[in-house]
């Protein structure tokens, strides 16, 4: 007992760690899109990204206990690769690059609301009566944020690019939790064919749409950091902490990154929150902690709610 305590309390450790890892991303991309284009920025992250899971990927797919991959299940997963790395991360990065990283990670969190919208068409599940409360915050601390008076000083081209990858992101969620719970695929096999096939389309149109710059050796640090450190080994770490925690923890401990991300971009990036942004953040986070944490059911039956 005393052994399992002490493993889970690792996990803890380790998944915190993971989501300080993910929020500096912010800081290191902002800092990156002052020399790479957007798309050329992201494509290079996930596909070098993809090559360092492949090993694990090959290692998991021998196993003789592996699922096999069907013609069916690597369509859905080229599906979510689309939505989940060539829709949704290149929306973020080209939000990234026109609006403040506090502003694009606000925007971004919604993912969870319309991940629970979507869910109640696709996957049946009714949402608790705390979870609308959870919406209703969230929306009044999203209105807070951008509020009426600063209407025309906002770049709502890039706005409305974020929320575009937000609702690609909240159909991958739907999509990506079906596969997860139904294939019997492991993380490692699906991750990896779908952040290829979102990495790779991703590298292709920006080097048909974009010029390839003269990367400096910041901007190539910033690559390899973000691609092997920052997604290839924090997604394993991230795999191996949910063998000793919940589900329900594994949602409050990557919410943190709400937190995180604000702090790091008004310390590293000299971005600013007056009091009325604050107040809209803090109501933001908190209705999307309710709506992540909160029970669902599935025709009156219970079940854990899945990390995003």
């Amino acid at each position: 007992m005393m052994q399992d305590s002490s493993q889970k309390t690792k996990a803890i450790l380790a998944a915190l760690f993971v989501t300080v890892l993910w929020a500096t991303s912010w800081v290191l991309i902002k800092i990156g899109l002052k020399d790479i284009p957007p798309i050329l920025f992201v494509g290079m992250r996930y596909c070098l990204a993809f090559i360092c899971l492949i090993p694990l990927f090959i290692r998991q797919t021998r196993n003789k206990n592996a699922q096999p991959l069907t013609k069916s299940l690597v369509f859905r997963l080229l599906v979510l690769g689309l939505l989940l790395y060539a829709v949704t991360q290149g929306a973020s990065y080209i939000g990234l690059s026109r609006l403040p990283a506090i502003t694009t990670s606000l925007i971004l969190s919604f993912i969870s609301i319309f991940t629970a919208l979507l869910g109640i068409v696709f996957l049946r599940e009714k949402p608790a009566a705390i979870q609308w409360l959870g919406l209703g915050l969230s929306i009044a601390g999203a209105y807070t944020y951008f509020s009426i008076n600063d209407i025309y000083t906002n770049d709502w081209i890039g706005i409305l690019i974020v929320f575009g990858g937000v609702l690609a992101a909240a159909f991958a969620a739907v999509l990506g939790r079906d596969i997860n719970q139904n294939s019997g695929l492991h993380p490692i096999q699906i991750t990896t064919i779908s952040m290829g096939s979102g990495g790779i389309l991703l590298l292709v149109t920006g080097l048909l749409f974009e010029q390839m710059p003269a990367l400096s050796w910041q901007s190539i640090l910033i690559i390899l950091w973000l691609a092997v450190v920052n997604t290839a080994f924090a997604f394993t770490l991230w795999n191996w902490t949910m063998k000793f925690i919940s589900a329900v923890e594994s949602t409050v401990i990557n919410g943190a990154m709400q937190v995180e991300i604000p702090i790091l971009a008004v310390i590293f990036l000299g971005e600013k929150l007056n009091l009325q942004q604050l107040i809209g953040l803090i109501l933001t986070v908190f209705g999307i902690f309710i709506v992540q944490t909160g029970k669902t059911c599935r025709w009156g039956k219970k079940i854990k709610p899945q990390p995003q």
